[in-house]
């Protein structure tokens, strides 16, 4: 079977640390992609030694570099414009994929292609703190497609969950969405990955196939609460308005927008138009991440931990 053909973009600013492992496990995947697009925002560090020495090595690394910082949407947004494959994933140099990540997703990606993106288990790892957990356990046993009523009744049972890091993307079905909307920020990815998915539905395979690695200083880091009002505003108002009513509508159904906790409910309240995402799904899904939030910042590891895997937070191991 011919595999649809993948372009990797792998934005860097300043991870010349986590470089090498983070190429050599995209390099040892078992199929390899068409390109891996590597985007360095003008690096301070050695990334760009790093770059040059794997580029020389292996010809499908393609090389560009930023003469000023241009932010991190920039260049994904870059990189799908240069992207020459029918699918694209973009990686983190801090992450790691695992084996098998490629081949079983465009597998199952070529038999469904109407798909907008195939996912799998995500594996989140805190750095600092140990701890450990996996999202998307539970969507299905086996390798499918959902199609998007599946996937709103997945979410309503708390069962949906799309790791960016595990997405393999239709690239028409991503620049349909809108790309990366700058406006939108530090959530720019999950808009395009969440309209692309809620028109199309998702391929999404049961195995922890990628690593998120976070670093709890930068990932839990509070944002400027203005800033990040405007773009959940921004959010909103496209939602609302008549470019993604056919994604907005399941969107608003499934009770998905809840991710971002009490600021969104206070902005729903805040406009008539706005009030169609409030439901009774929403509301106990908002409330009940809110709580967890807060509970996590006052719970001992071990208890996290534990509470994870009696959860369902954690994946069977899988059969050979």
């Amino acid at each position: 079977m011919n595999l649809p053909r993948l372009s990797v973009i792998l934005p860097n600013y300043n991870h010349a640390r986590f470089l090498p492992n983070c190429l050599e496990a995209l390099l040892q995947q078992s199929v390899q992609p068409l390109e891996i697009i590597v985007i360095d925002d003008a690096s301070t560090d050695n990334s760009v030694e790093i770059i040059e020495t794997f580029a020389n090595k292996h010809p499908l690394i393609r090389f560009y570099r930023n003469e000023r910082n241009q932010g991190v949407v920039s260049g994904m947004n870059r990189g799908l414009e240069l992207a020459r494959g029918d699918y694209v994933y973009y990686a983190a140099a801090d992450d790691q994929v695992l084996p098998g990540f490629f081949e079983k997703s465009l597998r199952l990606l070529s038999e469904h292609p109407q798909a907008a993106l195939c996912c799998a288990i995500g594996d989140w790892r805190e750095m600092e703190t140990g701890f450990n957990w996996h999202v998307g356990v539970g969507m299905s046993e086996q390798p499918c497609y959902l199609s998007t009523a599946q996937m709103v009744e997945l979410e309503r049972r708390d069962r949906l969950f799309i790791a960016s890091h595990t997405a393999i993307m239709r690239k028409n079905a991503t620049v349909e969405a809108g790309g990366f909307i700058a406006e939108l920020k530090w959530h720019c990815d999950w808009f395009a990955i969440y309209v692309a998915a809620f028109r199309y539905g998702i391929c999404f395979v049961p195995e922890p196939l990628a690593l998120f690695n976070i670093h709890v200083s930068s990932f839990y880091k509070a944002r400027d609460k203005q800033a990040h009002r405007e773009v959940l505003r921004r959010m909103l108002s496209l939602l609302t308005g008549p470019g993604y009513q056919d994604a907005a509508t399941p969107i608003g159904e499934s009770g998905a927008l809840f991710l971002f906790g009490w600021p969104m409910l206070k902005l729903m309240l805040s406009r008539p138009a706005y009030r169609r995402f409030i439901t009774p799904t929403f509301l106990r899904k908002n409330l009940w991440h809110s709580l967890k939030l807060e509970l996590k910042k006052i719970t001992p590891r071990f208890v996290a931990n534990w509470y994870f895997h009696l959860a369902g937070y954690k994946a069977r191991p899988v059969k050979p």
